[in-house]
């Protein structure tokens, strides 16, 4: 069968109406290019729309001008004011940046300005939606959204952090700065990105302001609000007992099985307030979190989708995590350490990761940067990957570092241990173009700032229902809001790791910058050419009182829910170097046994992946095997389902129609349970998906309200270890059938006939010619115009139809949501595999490429490749970054 969403790259010589798929051309024909509502969506001005219309009809000439005008120079010479001396700029065929200089401030002025030629339109957004102001770009559309933010503050925030930062570190951000102001003073606003001609067109008077530290440090809050926790499990939890009741809500998060995944770290204790990590472990946990009394707190009803009025590139919190792991040398080919990362982030365009390198000339205490790895567009540095001495990868440590509080307010006062407290309040005015201003008063308790006053979500709250002092019932008069506390409000040194990572040698260095970052805290592995590897935890996870678990929203009038004030102490984190096993590895799995002192979260990511890479490397071990780069990279590209050995047994068993019927369950005789995107066995894997999520929703849709029903991920997996055990239990009735109950069977019957009817609709009637990769596509959307909801900009804009193998929880972790279809909402945004031995020997690739600009041949050239399994080897050393220079530019200083 044909292929209807094959992956298209337009190309910038054949721009204009008569190129344009079929059906763009009859949507515009037919006059369907109309501007659509914005309820959720950041959406551009249908002034836009005309604009680039204006464009496309004035000729194929004029508009291959436009779309190429803000590419880069990367050939030649241009000039830089405010270096020492020259920085030389060497790109490869997909147009990865090295840069070799003779200074650290000298390098990372270049990185702005390198880094601005690529994607400041993307900068420029993200400091836009960080700050609070994307209404002044977008309008009414983006107006929650700064709401949310404004109330949080990332950016007030991040300006007391800029004084707490190491001198090394604001200089850098100063010279960062400065590259990038030097760009922009050197080109017009459509010499910098087409869409500020779209901008321009569409009637808004707009000159980028120049770039700052701060707008740096705010893109740190973004990522750490990605990563932030159980925020949402918070919220779905009271939702979920509103719905079924607290005992059988339980059911629906499953403890941690730390009998069959082991956590990452499985040896040493802590001793006085120190982790050791040969010590032997006993006791168990201080008993500091007793269950959440219900008679405390309100519950939450009809949340909806909480806090969606956030562009969804600033991160969900949801189906989000991460693999890495590191062998040791006696366990690999090379004799030397073998790293392995890729962190599982959502996906869109630009990706969220830029490839570069910085080299001083000659590395010398003078000089000492020698660093490559993936960046973020407008931050300085490296945050992923290698320098001459050591490498290390990230994986998200999810501890619950975000509660939310229901407060009892009255007038300017919040109540606590029935005591009036005055309010914190501020003033922000928010510009929306094309619209009045917005006067926006954020309260904040002392516990932090209060959502229920900008999020219509986490506002609608029922009454209160505690009657018990010293809380006391919401009374007359009193109204009950939500307020978040959250690690990411607290100012800290986060930005000076990301330096002294790139400068540490060994792994003292290492967990000296380690001991700076605070959020989002972070797994981190580690290997370096001595042949060590190791672990650490960094960040700052809160104490909390005795009255709060973290698991449930908080009463706030109770001061036994606070926050200590402290935090655990870095020393008490774990961390083990050259561990037992020769090997580490951290996919979000829990970080240290049951029996650890220390409280991070009950929320894990159960395990499957992590438990999948140990078992695959403890066999190649078992019999003195060994590891190579390649094997390395092949492991993440694992496809395997935890979740088939355990259902499809009892789907095997079902007795089916003849015939029609017949051919999914026939599929899964011969299934290995892998999830390839074609092939022989992705038949099996597409039914079988298929038929997990019709099972998710005929056990749960009928008593779960909308919120809350499964999106299939790990939880549910665990959910359904259970239940299929029990093929009585109270979930698989249908409670709308009051004459009938069903029975697991039942429920897998049904589901198997419907999946067989949803595949023969979606795919194909023969079963045989089924493919997991055709309904599971990975879809690139442009953060800003790629919502517009008008097809010809998002076409002009948006790459996507590639087939994607793998699955949630599976290794190759491309994330999928049950609750909405087959698509992937999340994947591995970079892959990389370093290899100690020779740094020339390492591979990378990311999900997208180099350049912003949505024309450009480096828009998604690496991503034919990553939906492949393939990478990019990365050249590290002179000779061989030069030997695969593709381009090569000199970034002078300015003449006198």
């Amino acid at each position: 069968m044909t292929d209807p969403a094959a992956p298209s790259s337009p190309d910038p010589t054949q721009v204009g109406p008569a190129s344009w798929p079929r059906r763009t051309r009859r949507a515009w024909a037919s006059g369907w290019v109309v501007f659509r509502g914005l309820p959720r969506s950041l959406r551009v001005s249908t002034y836009v729309v005309v604009g680039l219309v204006l464009v496309l009809l004035a000729g194929l000439v004029t508009a291959t001008v436009v779309v190429r005008r803000p590419f880069p120079q990367t050939t030649g010479e241009a000039s830089l004011p405010g270096l020492e001396g020259e920085v030389e700029v060497v790109r490869d065929d997909h147009g990865v940046p090295q840069l070799y200089g003779d200074s650290v401030e000298d390098l990372v002025r270049a990185q702005g300005y390198v880094q601005a030629q690529e994607r400041f339109y993307e900068m420029d957004v993200r400091r836009h939606a960080t700050a609070g102001r994307l209404a002044e770009l977008f309008g009414e559309a983006a107006l929650e959204s700064d709401l949310v933010v404004r109330t949080m503050g990332w950016r007030r925030v991040a300006e007391e952090e800029l004084g707490l930062l190491e001198p090394e570190t604001r200089a850098a951000l100063e010279a960062y700065s400065e590259g990038v102001n030097a760009y922009l003073d050197q080109h017009d606003p459509s010499e910098i990105a087409i869409e500020y001609t779209l901008l321009d067109l569409s009637g808004l008077d707009y000159r980028p302001a120049d770039w700052t530290p701060v707008d740096s440090l705010a893109w740190l809050k973004a990522m750490a609000w990605d990563l932030r926790g159980n925020m949402s499990d918070e919220i779905d939890r009271v939702l979920t007992a509103a719905d079924v009741g607290p005992e059988r809500a339980a059911e629906l998060w499953p403890p941690y099985p730390y009998d069959e995944h082991a956590p990452i770290v499985d040896q040493g204790a802590v001793v006085d307030d120190v982790f050791e990590q040969d010590a032997e472990r006993g006791g168990s946990r201080n008993p500091v979190r007793p269950p959440w009394r219900a008679d405390q707190v309100a519950a939450l009803r009809a949340v909806g989708r909480g806090l969606e009025d956030l562009p969804a590139w600033l991160g969900r919190g949801d189906g989000v995590g991460s693999n890495s792991w590191v062998v040791d040398g006696e366990h690999s080919t090379t004799g030397a350490p073998i790293l392995a990362n890729d962190p599982h982030l959502g996906v869109g365009l630009p990706g969220v990761w830029m490839q570069m390198g910085l080299h001083c000339r000659t590395v010398s205490p003078a000089c000492a940067l020698d660093v490559a790895g993936f960046t973020f567009s407008g931050v300085p540095g490296v945050v992923i990957g290698h320098n001459a001495d050591i490498a290390w990868g990230f994986t998200n440590l999810g501890p619950d570092v975000t509660d939310l509080y229901l407060e009892r307010v009255d007038g300017d006062s919040w109540i606590q241990d029935g005591e009036r407290r005055p309010l914190r309040t501020r003033t922000e005015t928010v510009e929306v173009r094309d619209g009045d201003d917005v006067r926006l008063e954020v309260r904040a308790t002392a516990h932090g700032p209060i959502l229920s006053d900008v999020s219509e979500a986490i506002g609608r709250v029922a009454d209160a229902e505690a009657a018990d002092p010293p809380g006391g019932a919401v009374r007359e008069g009193e109204e009950l809001a939500v307020s978040l506390q959250w690690t990411a409000l607290r100012p800290a040194p986060t930005a000076d790791a990301i330096l002294q990572l790139n400068l540490a040698t060994d792994w003292d260095s290492f967990r000296a910058a380690a001991s700076s970052f605070a959020v989002p805290a972070q797994n981190l592995v580690y290997a370096d050419r001595e042949g060590h590897i190791g672990y650490q935890a960094p960040g700052r996870i809160p104490i909390r009182k005795s009255g709060n678990d973290g698991r449930l929203p908080a009463a706030g009038w109770r001061s036994e829910n606070d926050w200590t004030g402290d935090y655990l102490p870095f020393s008490s984190l774990p961390h083990v170097l050259d561990p037992e096993d020769g090997f580490v590895v951290t996919a979000n799995q829990a970080v240290v046994a049951q029996d650890f002192p220390s409280f991070f979260t009950d929320d894990w990511d159960r395990g499957y992946r992590s438990q999948r890479i140990r078992d695959v490397l403890e066999d190649r071990f078992a019999d003195g095997g060994t590891v190579s780069v390649g094997d390395m990279t092949d492991l993440q590209l694992d496809t395997a389902s935890a979740l088939g050995p355990v259902l499809t047994p009892y789907l095997l068993q079902q007795r089916m129609p003849g015939g029609y019927y017949t051919g999914g369950q026939r599929q899964l005789r011969d299934w290995d349970f892998t999830q390839p995107a074609e092939g022989p066995q992705s038949a099996a894997a597409a039914y079988f998906n298929v038929v997990w999520r019709t099972v998710l929703q005929q056990t749960f849709d009928d008593e779960l309200s909308p919120e809350v029903r499964p999106d299939g991920g790990q939880r549910w997996w665990a959910v359904m270890e259970r239940l299929l055990r029990e093929p009585r239990d109270p979930w698989w009735d249908d409670v709308t059938t009051e004459d009938v109950v069903e029975t697991r069977d039942d429920v897998l019957r049904q589901s198997m006939l419907d999946a067989r009817d949803e595949l023969t609709r979606l795919d194909a009637h023969d079963a045989d010619d089924w493919e997991w990769g055709h309904l599971h596509r990975l879809e690139l959307r442009e953060q800003t115009l790629g919502d517009s909801g008008i097809a010809p900009v998002e076409w002009l804009v948006n790459r996507g139809g590639w087939k994607a193998g793998g699955g949630g929880s599976a290794v190759d972790a491309t994330a999928w949501d049950a609750a909405e279809g087959y698509t992937v909402t999340a994947a591995p945004s970079m892959r990389m595999v370093v290899s100690l031995a020779e740094l020339d020997d390492s591979r990378w690739i990311n999900l997208t490429g180099v350049s912003g600009h949505p024309f450009h041949p480096h828009y998604t050239d690496q991503t034919d490749l990553w939906a492949r399994g393939e990478t990019l080897a990365w050249a590290f050393s002179p000779d061989a970054v030069r030997a695969a220079a593709d381009d090569t530019m000199t970034l002078a200083p300015a003449q006198e």
